[in-house]
């Protein structure tokens, strides 16, 4: 099998998202704990690593567009899908990651079709996203996040720090994914990727 035929699973799978549920369904989870807020960045962070590893292999030539949007794809309908719990702390988690990485997925997707969007700097991006967002535009709020996802896949730094004064809980998500996906292309598993 060459590398243009790996299955979208070699990125990831429902086995691994699987895995990650049947943790979060035995844990007792207190949404103001260390560990509720552990385990949703490594939720957050092991999808963004392999949406990093698709867009790395696309730019060393391993996979083309078609390819990696398919891949994409696959791993977006597995971690978006719907969660089967009744409890309301392990739906808040489930929600909250899932809220974070539609961005993520967005602005993979717009960065394999067409590079990063270079309308306005990054900065202006996020000032734009959090007026629209002031003023209950969700859908201008996510285009400009979405425009600042391809900056930062193609290397613009990102400081996520000033994401919990935020007003908006639904643009503090979207920033804690783009956040996630800085740190996922400087991950050493997708480093090592791009060395391979």
């Amino acid at each position: 099998m060459t590398d243009d035929d790996e299955p979208a699973e070699t990125f990831y799978s429902e086995d691994r998202w699987q895995n990650w549920l049947t943790r979060v369904g035995e844990e007792d989870l207190d949404p103001e704990s260390e560990d509720f807020a552990r385990l949703y960045f490594n939720l957050q962070n092991d999808t963004t690593i392999a949406i990093a590893k698709i867009i790395t292999a696309v730019e060393d030539g391993h996979l083309d567009e078609e390819e990696a949007l398919d891949k994409l794809e696959f791993i977006n309908d597995i971690v978006l899908a719907e969660p089967e719990f009744d409890a309301e702390n392990k739906l808040l988690l489930l929600d909250s990651v899932q809220t974070s990485l539609i961005p993520v997925f967005y602005a993979a997707e717009e960065y394999l079709i067409g590079g990063a969007v270079e309308e306005q700097p990054l900065d202006d991006n996020i000032s734009a996203a959090v007026d629209a967002a002031a003023e209950e535009d969700e859908d201008a709020a996510l285009a400009y996040l979405v425009q600042a996802g391809t900056q930062i896949i193609d290397g613009t730094e990102f400081d996520g720090s000033d994401i919990e004064e935020l007003d908006s809980w639904l643009v503090s998500e979207w920033l804690n994914g783009l956040d996630s996906l800085q740190d996922a292309f400087a991950d050493p598993e997708v480093i090592e990727e791009d060395e391979d």
